[in-house]
């Protein structure tokens, strides 16, 4: 799988195994099948890092932006409003692709229809901004009517309005936390309060998110996102363990052998910042593909929605 990324994958090999060595020990990838299906788990994460720098580089024509155009693609989507200087719908895509998130089996079908309005226009932040309150009213009207899933990552999220998860409650959470002045604004301010560095910025952010039904999870993939697409300049500096399942799991399990082996979660940070330290991956890829890759350590399973 992926020839052009063997020696990627060849490098990444050696230095797990250089580290369980020579810096410290990787009882979870003791044997080669193991430590080759990580190596492949942070290729398939460094893969998705790769495909956003790729999706900003080339000019995004419109329609690409338009959910009722059919040619709609939520990446591209927000490169576009990048590219024309719209920051505001591009922050606002963000938060609709985290919330939705994107299923293997329907893509980004959800998100598309409630965005383009079932075809009736588009809520675009400027509306929903002057009236929140018309967005949710609309989807408790038409919600029977969308089609597609939540993305493995909200997959206990509704679109009922009498949910205790409805959409309605965490727009409104969202659209609080920005706060009126918009996410220029928002970021800018956060900015200054926090300093210049990417990773104490981030931190700041992710403690400040007031968002309904965003665990965990959801905080760090949208700010990821954020970062990734330069709406904000920041980046995870830790993996952030704390509240964390499949990641934590995963760290358990490259370093002490057992998926629920004894480590505080400042230990785990410890020690994946040591790790990162020889394989230069950055926290997103690192938190990436540890959850990845406890699902099936010793078989390569490329996870995509």
């Amino acid at each position: 799988m992926w020839p052009s990324r063997q020696q990627q994958r060849a490098q990444i090999f050696n230095a797990l195994q250089n580290h369980s060595a020579n810096v410290r020990n990787l009882p979870g990838v003791a044997v080669n099948l193991a430590r080759d299906t990580l190596a492949m788990q942070f290729v398939a994460s460094l893969r998705r890092e790769d495909y956003y720098k790729r999706v900003q580089e080339k000019d995004v024509p419109a329609r690409k932006a338009d959910p009722n155009s059919g040619s709609f693609d939520a990446e591209r989507a927000v490169a576009f409003h990048m590219q024309n200087g719209n920051v505001e719908e591009a922050a606002w895509l963000v938060f609709l692709m985290t919330h939705f998130a994107r299923p293997a089996s329907s893509g980004w079908l959800r998100l598309r229809q409630v965005y383009g309005r079932l075809g009736g226009g588009i809520w675009d932040w400027q509306t929903v901004t002057a009236n929140p309150q018309a967005m949710i009213n609309w989807l408790a009207a038409y919600w029977m009517n969308i089609e597609g899933k939540f993305g493995n990552h909200r997959k206990y999220e509704s679109l009922r309005p009498d949910s205790n998860r409805s959409f309605g409650d965490v727009l409104q959470s969202y659209v609080d936390w920005i706060g009126p002045a918009g996410h220029q604004a928002f970021f800018a301010a956060m900015i200054q309060k926090s300093g210049n560095n990417p990773a104490t910025i981030f931190d700041a952010l992710y403690r400040s998110m007031k968002v309904r039904t965003f665990g965990r999870l959801a905080k760090f993939d949208y700010l990821a996102l954020i970062g990734r697409y330069g709406i904000a300049h920041i980046e995870p500096g830790s993996a952030y363990f704390k509240g964390a399942t499949g990641p934590a799991s995963g760290a358990r399990l490259l370093f002490t052998g057992s998926h629920s082996g004894a480590a505080t979660e400042a230990q785990l940070q410890s020690w994946v910042d040591e790790l990162d330290a020889g394989l230069h991956v950055g926290m997103a890829v690192m938190e990436d593909a540890l959850c990845n890759w406890q699902k099936d350590p010793t078989n390569f399973v490329h996870y995509k929605g």
